[in-house]
């Protein structure tokens, strides 16, 4: 009775929600740190998979060709965060209008699932390289795989494009204007059934397939590495485990609690009217899953880690190359520091002798 009293009086007389951003002089902190961090990490890791695959055009394979699109998208995303650590900045202002709001928008969510996508390709491209070789091969072939690349931008443009047809951008009472945050869509028809089909759409296909080619892929490593140690070793099926590991861990840490979170809501939404306490709760967590969401920015660098050859190599070249150098200084310090301990020693000997009758 007392929350319900309480979500009563967080709503103005037309019946909107004044509390939805009381958590805004804390997220005006931690979002802009949040997305600097992943700004910084995610640009110069993609950028270094672009440095490394560049000059490997024409021996590029599937895999190669599959984390060459998910690097790209990740930076024209990571390219888009400065606008959007202004706005956390600001406190959930958006000085810049209702266009440059949809483009950031529309760049936010495109990343979103052509990384969905492109991991998707790139665990069926596993499964295919270790379960079916032979009669699916052809679906790893570069001229095929490059047609599979414009199929799903034009999938993940299908999947974003209708926002543009939403207003992104809303007008607080208290002069706050609001940019690409889910009460701006609380007016939209049938909001509850369209996420929920998005989220199925664009999370629960994909999880699927990926959760069945792995598990798949994964007994036919157990029962080959069983038969035979030295398959057990291969360098293959090490690459298969990496990349498993990695897209998994994608999409537990980043993708799972934000379209769980959506997915429960809207459950909630068709079966009663939530409060301004559920609704404020749900934008705080929304909040949180969406961070979570964009650290996959700085997580894919360590699935081309596995999956690319030339990133590895280059990852520990560079690694090499600093512990050499951070020896070699070690080095040449070294007999500076034992001749002044030399010398030192001298001094002090010719003193006391010097001083002994």
């Amino acid at each position: 009775m007392e929350a319900l009293q309480h979500g009563n009086s967080s709503r103005e007389q037309n019946g909107s929600c004044t509390n939805l951003y009381d958590h805004r002089s804390t997220a005006r902190i931690l979002m802009p740190l949040h997305y600097s961090i992943v700004f910084t990490v995610g640009l110069l890791g993609n950028a270094l998979a672009l440095h490394v695959i560049r000059p490997n055009l024409k021996k590029m394979n599937s895999t190669t060709l599959y984390s060459t699109n998910l690097a790209v998208s990740d930076i024209l995303f990571t390219l888009s965060l400065p606008l959007r650590i202004l706005y956390y900045a600001l406190g959930f202002h958006w000085p810049l209008g209702e266009t440059l709001c949809k483009v950031s928008s529309l760049i936010f969510y495109m990343n979103t699932y052509a990384g969905v996508n492109f991991m998707t390709c790139l665990s069926v491209d596993r499964f295919i390289a270790v379960v079916l070789p032979l009669r699916f091969g052809r679906f790893r072939k570069v001229q095929n795989v490059k047609y599979i690349c414009i199929v799903v931008w034009l999938l993940v443009l299908a999947q974003t494009l209708p926002m543009l047809s939403m207003p992104m951008t809303n007008q607080e009472e208290n002069g706050f204007i609001t940019c690409m945050e889910y009460p701006n869509f609380e007016k939209v028809d049938n909001l509850p059934v369209m996420l929920i089909g998005a989220v199925f759409l664009g999370y629960g296909i994909p999880v699927v397939t990926i959760l069945v080619s792995y598990s798949v892929l994964c007994r036919k490593l157990y029962f080959a590495a069983k038969s035979n140690h030295l398959t057990g070793k291969s360098g293959r099926n090490k690459k298969a485990i990496g990349v498993i590991c990695c897209v998994i861990l994608v999409f537990v840490v980043c993708f799972s609690p934000y379209h769980i979170d959506i997915l429960q809501y809207m459950i909630r939404k068709l079966l009663y009217s939530p409060d301004c306490m559920e609704l404020h709760s749900f934008q705080v967590s929304l909040h949180f899953t969406v961070c979570l969401m964009n650290f996959n920015t700085c997580l894919d660098p360590f699935i081309y880690f596995f999956a690319c050859k030339g990133y590895k190599r280059k990852i520990m070249k560079l690694l090499k190359r600093q512990v050499s150098m951070s020896f070699s200084s070690v080095v040449r310090t070294s007999p500076e520091a034992c001749s002044r301990d030399a010398a030192e020693g001298t001094e002090i000997h010719l003193a006391s002798s010097r001083t002994t009758p």
